[in-house]
């Protein structure tokens, strides 16, 4: 099974996503290069290219903070988590549980017929699980994993994902 989206792109086809790639089987990877190493961060396998960018999305906000906004794919749907300062696997954690709450709203609409955008239902899934992901972060009690910056609450206006 081919990638549409990926096969349409080189025609000026759909979005490309940044931190986003189709497997040759059809399956949608994200993965993310640790600031100060070489390491790549596995975010999580999906069956859509949203969710896989919102993984990207979500662990680039963990890892560099809301100043890195210029880079991410929605920019208007940042997850509200209470510091940035998180271990690689809570990292992995929350940006996969992020995509996957997307992933089954996508799933869910696409089978329902409904209209192919996400819009604020989708949103409030993904906060609604960041923000129960958060309580069981290690390091939420001052200790430090990664650089510490001060984050100012985002909210998140509206996101639409279009299915290709």
């Amino acid at each position: 099974m081919n990638c549409p989206q990926e096969e349409g792109n080189s025609h000026g086809g759909q979005k490309r996503y940044k931190g986003v790639r189709c497997r040759k089987w059809g399956k949608w990877v994200s993965e993310i290069r640790v600031p100060g190493t070489r390491d790549r961060l596995w975010l999580g396998s999906y069956s859509n290219p949203e969710a896989a960018a919102i993984a990207f999305d979500t662990a680039m906000f963990c890892l560099r903070g809301p100043s890195s906004a210029t880079h991410f794919n929605f920019p208007m749907c940042l997850p509200t988590l209470p510091q940035t300062n998180m271990s690689p696997k809570s990292i992995r954690k929350v940006a996969s549980n992020a995509a996957m709450a997307v992933d089954l709203e996508l799933a869910q609409r696409a089978s329902e017929g409904s209209v192919t955008t996400v819009n604020e239902s989708a949103v409030q899934v993904l906060q609604t699980q960041l923000s129960e992901d958060t309580d069981d972060i290690p390091g939420k009690n001052g200790e430090s994993y990664l650089r510490e910056e001060k984050t100012s609450s985002i909210s998140v206006d509206d996101m639409e994902i279009y299915i290709g």
